[in-house]
């Protein structure tokens, strides 16, 4: 295991197989659970929640798109704590702080009571992507940090899983507001989880001074590469949060019809993610980001022609597909964030979380225009064309800078 022989010989990183690399991931998982599943829980019983609080389907997906908008703006601001408090205690902050606002969802009356809940858990929720990566970047070996990266994105999508998941049998039986308790409470096992087990930052230098002003470190990574990688998530989590929301309403009306016990089975499409996110991160570096980037919007590209079926079974592998297609790119496009930036990475990351969590709550809310205006099929087609033009855009940027044969 890597050692540092004075405070002022830099920190060479938890290398793979150490006992503290292997609580990092634990920790992160813990946390992502934590984060996802409190973020998404309301995804999987939305018909439930606009049935009892008597409002349309677009104003209860304004249930996510509020956490989301909350986290979007939240990140900015956590970075630049993260960069002062430091990245552990910042993501113990941001945790704690979320908890109790589930908690508080869950007991208040009002569906305007509850947005304003949730805009301020997804704010508080922003201070783990805010520092997450920057904490791996800082914590593990240069070597195995790509890698680390991509096994924090697979367990994020654990927690979105969980959060669906767990949420519609409870909901079915006990109604909305217990299954969102209910993953409160898991998700405050998963904060204590995390607060006991993530160890101390050894690579962090809570130095101000030694570091870019936070305006300075935005227009550092506004450059023309870097936006082409904010717009992969948010075009790319915008669809994914799109069919999710909307998906629920599909499958419940004819020629579906299916129960709510059912149609919860099928969230555990979700476990693709965790699966292709890791494989993503294990290809690039043969085949270059690019390429398996583009391969991976293709593979969303074909999932979503299958949602267009009217058979359970090919919808069911549509979705499966899409869902992986989309992890893969997006912990591509993260780490490949990382990869470009010249400095300011901290918020390099912010940045791009904000990207991806403004194109969740813009196309959580404008695609809900769309399916109760055009119906699924108008929304589904929506989404496939916001995929082409991400992969339009990569591939148009990579042409113009003569970035494609450096792109790994």
């Amino acid at each position: 295991m890597p050692t540092r022989d004075d405070d002022d010989a830099p920190w060479p990183g938890h290398t793979a197989g150490s006992r503290e690399y292997r609580l990092i991931l634990f920790a992160l998982t813990c946390a992502g659970i934590a984060t996802f599943a409190q973020l998404y829980s309301p995804q999987g019983v939305l018909p439930r929640i606009a049935a009892n609080l008597q409002v349309r389907p677009d104003q209860a997906a304004l249930l996510i798109s509020a956490a989301t908008i909350g986290l979007a703006l939240g990140v900015l601001p956590w970075s630049w704590l993260a960069d002062r408090l430091g990245r552990v205690r910042a993501m113990k902050v941001s945790l704690i702080v979320a908890t109790l606002c589930g908690f508080a969802v869950t007991a208040w009356p009002s569906f305007e009571g509850i947005l304003v809940l949730r805009a301020l858990e997804g704010l508080a929720l922003g201070g783990l992507p805010a520092a997450a990566i920057a904490y791996l970047n800082e914590e593990v070996h240069p070597s195995h940090a790509g890698m680390a990266a991509a096994i924090y994105v697979s367990g994020t999508t654990v927690g979105g899983m969980t959060g669906r998941v767990v949420s519609v049998p409870i909901a079915d039986a006990f109604g909305w507001r217990a299954a969102i308790l209910v993953i409160t409470a898991v998700g405050a096992l998963a904060t204590l989880a995390f607060v006991l087990s993530i160890p101390a930052p050894r690579g962090f230098k809570p130095d101000a001074k030694a570091r870019l002003p936070l305006l300075s470190a935005i227009q550092l990574n506004l450059r023309a590469d870097m936006l082409v990688l904010f717009a992969q998530g948010f075009l790319l989590m915008g669809g994914l949060v799109a069919i999710y929301n909307y998906m629920t309403f599909r499958l419940e009306a004819p020629p579906f019809s299916l129960r709510p016990a059912t149609i919860s089975l099928l969230l555990f499409s979700y476990l693709a993610g965790t699966v292709s996110a890791s494989w993503a991160g294990s290809r690039v570096q043969r085949h270059g980001r690019l390429r398996v980037l583009c391969a991976a919007i293709a593979v969303m590209l074909g999932g979503a022609a299958l949602l267009l079926s009217t058979l359970t079974a090919v919808f069911v592998v549509g979705l499966v597909l899409f869902t992986a297609g989309f992890f893969a790119a997006h912990a591509v496009a993260a780490g490949w964030v990382g990869q470009r930036a010249t400095g300011g990475r901290s918020q390099a990351a912010s940045l791009y979380n904000l990207f991806y969590y403004a194109g969740s709550s813009f196309f959580g809310w404008f695609c809900g225009l769309v399916f109760v205006a055009a119906g699924w099929t108008a929304t589904v087609l929506t989404v496939m064309a916001m995929a082409v033009l991400a992969a339009g855009l990569a591939v148009w940027h990579a042409r113009w800078s003569g970035a494609a044969g450096s792109s790994s």
